[in-house]
């Protein structure tokens, strides 16, 4: 066996590890590519029995080349070597390896290892991943699309559009007279919003959008009827009593949920929403260590947990979360963007068809490219996701059709980031 320093070797394997199954882990590398100009980090691992190898989602896009490195220096030296079965010891020992622990890089590399080896463990069982989680709960994962306008008729035009191919869960965003929003188009067909005279371009007005939402929901609600589940996003971007002010008058509308109403930083004001108004809550969508949302479900303070399950570490920890949450009757309502790929997708997938405290699934349609260079990217039909019976979790990656799309520079697409307040003040995106 080559002992040269340069080598990858196991680290600290554990007292079992020269028993269980022959199979061993050969090679761990990380692999991004953008067939949607937005890039996805995919962790692939091989192993010592030709043609089984295992593929998790590892995608934090605004940082993809630090994941990365993260698992081709730091976690896949540790792993060469190891049983591959061995799941939950695998992910506690690389969460601990760097002392530190938590945060996004880390956690979506952990993620991508987390997701292959439960990929793995499929296909050696030949079975699908959320036959490994206990079966299914439910035939398909009913998910919500995502309505825009430039006014409240766009926006009631969309949703009925989604309504008749049939969902019964839209979110509902809306552009802002003279300022920009999350999730909508600039209000008046602009391609950007007009400023005020002496106030920045892009700049994001609360006070404009909390006059304007109500009457969004006033409007579709009067139109639409209650038939479908209408929900909202805030994206953190108001002041806790702001906050607090739009989930009452939201109330009447009976939303499905309001997302991320409060930023992770202003989440002590969570008690006083709730004692105000009966709102639904889904929160976590920042979050990067699963017991952030210890109080919040021990005080049952949310309604929906909404993370995006790379960022907490793949599929073993969002499993546990979901089942600890269940205890509590808070539901699930994992983080479904064009930001995770196609394989973090089926990972939500499997979740979902598993866990009896499903609540509902973002979704996200992959254009033609994605879906060929990850044949076997999952279906939206009749507004459901629907599962297969592919073994592991059903979705594999084309690496060559995958280099036609290199991976975009670092800073693209990021501008909602750099948010800005009329007065020219950084705002939380």
């Amino acid at each position: 066996m080559n002992t040269s320093v340069d080598a990858p070797q196991p680290l600290a394997a554990p007292p079992w590890h020269e028993a269980g199954s022959g199979t061993r882990i050969t090679g761990v590398r990380a692999i991004l590519t953008a067939p949607e100009n937005i890039t996805l980090v995919v962790v692939r691992i091989d192993t010592s029995e030709p043609g089984l190898y295992g593929l998790g989602c590892a995608t934090f896009t605004q940082r993809a080349q630090a994941v990365a490195e993260a698992v081709d220096s730091y976690l896949a030296p540790q792993l060469i070597g190891r049983d591959p079965a061995d799941i939950t010891d695998i992910a506690s020992s690389l969460l601990v390896s760097s002392y530190w622990r938590f945060g996004p890089v880390l956690n979506n590399a952990l993620s991508g290892v987390d997701m292959a080896l439960w990929d793995l463990k499929g296909k050696q069982a030949g079975l699908p991943v959320w036959q490994l989680l206990g079966g299914r709960c439910r035939g398909a994962v009913p998910v919500y699309a995502h309505a825009s306008g430039r006014d409240a008729v766009e926006v009631e035009d969309a949703v009925r559009g989604y309504v008749e191919a049939g969902y019964r869960h839209v979110r509902c965003q809306v552009g802002i007279p003279g300022a920009l929003t999350y999730g909508a188009p600039a209000a008046g067909g602009a391609s950007a919003a007009a400023p005020r005279p002496g106030l920045p371009a892009n700049a994001w007005e609360p006070d404009s959008y909390l006059r304007v939402v109500p009457e969004l929901f006033g409007h579709l609600r009067n139109t639409l009827g209650e038939d479908v589940h209408l929900l909202h996003d805030v994206h953190e971007r108001l002041h806790p009593t702001q906050a607090v002010r739009l989930a009452k008058e939201l109330e009447p509308f009976h939303l499905f949920f309001l997302e991320d109403l409060l930023a992770p930083e202003d989440l002590g004001w969570l008690p006083t929403v709730r004692a105000q108004t009966a709102t639904p809550l889904a929160i976590g969508e920042l979050f990067t260590n699963p017991a952030e949302y210890v109080p919040l479900v021990k005080d049952r303070l949310i309604d929906f947990v909404r993370c995006h399950v790379s960022a907490i570490g793949g599929l073993t920890p969002a499993w546990r979360l979901a089942s600890a949450a269940e205890l509590f009757g808070v539901r699930t309502a994992w983080h479904g963007p064009g930001d995770v790929s196609p394989i973090g997708h089926a990972a939500n997938l499997a979740l979902d068809l598993a866990a009896p405290n499903f609540g509902i699934q973002e979704q996200h349609v992959f254009n033609d490219a994605a879906a060929e260079v990850f044949p076997g990217c999952p279906e939206v039909r009749d507004g459901h996701l629907w599962p297969s019976d592919a073994p592991g979790l059903g979705v594999d990656l084309d690496e060559k059709l995958a280099e036609r799309f290199p991976p975009v520079g670092p800073l693209v697409k990021d501008a909602w980031t750099r948010t800005r307040l009329p007065d020219g003040t950084v705002q939380r995106p």
